[in-house]
């Protein structure tokens, strides 16, 4: 039985997450059937996480095992041709039997928009968060860095799948701007239920003035969830990275010069 990585990148928009969910279209669901198909035999992917509703990835890590003999680079252009347009496997490996896409991350990171101008743009509906008020840029990056380290992360998440912790370590938090475009990058050795997005949410609290980023670590420490910001809406993020050891690894981080990321 072969054990296969692959990499993939997929707008979340008209999806239910990845996850499969009875009565709704999911990423994980869709992509199980184009590989059965070119397998010819069932399979069942197993994804690195869970993506919500609208959120997007351009990276994705997925495992699936098969008895099927397809030369791994040839998985993408196969299964390709059966997936709708706004999914799309970049590159496969055969990799070890015990390689696992959720398990072995190592740490992720995810990317949100905000597009910060007084006239919203309709063709990025889907694609980043309108925030219409000026937001003070300094307040934001400053609540970002409160974020870092190691630190029980209750106040941030979102009630829903069951954890046996909350603590987990934040790499970084790292905010640029553009125009009237804001670009934040989150990267952790994992991720809550609607961290990510309630961390922005917090970051944005602070640039409205409604939170002072120096409470911040306060917060945390009350595991509080009504003292922190709002979950942000879902298509301003994207995962963005993914780091594994080994074969699967060098193929993650491969640069892909024919998208632009952001």
């Amino acid at each position: 039985m072969r054990n296969i990585a692959l990499r993939l990148r997929y707008d979340g928009s008209s999806y239910h997450g990845w996850q499969i969910q009875k009565g709704d279209i999911s990423v994980c669901s869709v992509v199980n059937a184009a590989l059965s198909e070119v397998c010819k035999e069932k399979v069942h992917a197993n994804g690195c996480g869970r993506t919500d509703a609208g959120v997007h990835a351009l990276n994705y890590c997925a495992n699936f095992r098969t008895r099927n003999l397809i030369p791994a680079e040839r998985i993408p252009l196969a299964v390709n041709t059966r997936l709708p347009s706004d999914i799309s496997v970049i590159s496969a490996v055969d990799t070890g039997p015990d390689f696992n896409a959720i398990s072995d991350c190592l740490k992720k990171e995810y990317t949100y928009k905000i597009m910060n101008s007084r006239i919203r743009d309709p063709f990025l509906n889907k694609r980043a968060c309108f925030i219409p008020a000026k937001l003070d840029f300094s307040k934001l990056c400053d609540a970002g860095k409160m974020f870092e380290g190691r630190h029980d992360f209750a106040a941030v998440r979102s009630v829903g799948s069951p954890t046996r912790s909350t603590v987990r370590t934040v790499h970084y938090v790292e905010a640029e701007k553009d125009g009237d475009f804001i670009i934040i990058r989150l990267c952790a050795d994992g991720f809550l239920y609607n961290m990510a997005r309630a961390i922005v949410g917090t970051m944005v609290f602070s640039a409205l003035g409604k939170i002072n980023p120096k409470d911040i670590p306060v917060f945390l420490k009350k595991r509080d969830r009504r003292l922190t910001g709002p979950t942000m809406p879902p298509q301003g993020l994207y995962l963005s990275k993914l780091w594994y050891d080994g074969e699967v690894g060098e193929m993650m981080l491969k640069d892909l010069p024919f998208i632009q990321h952001d």
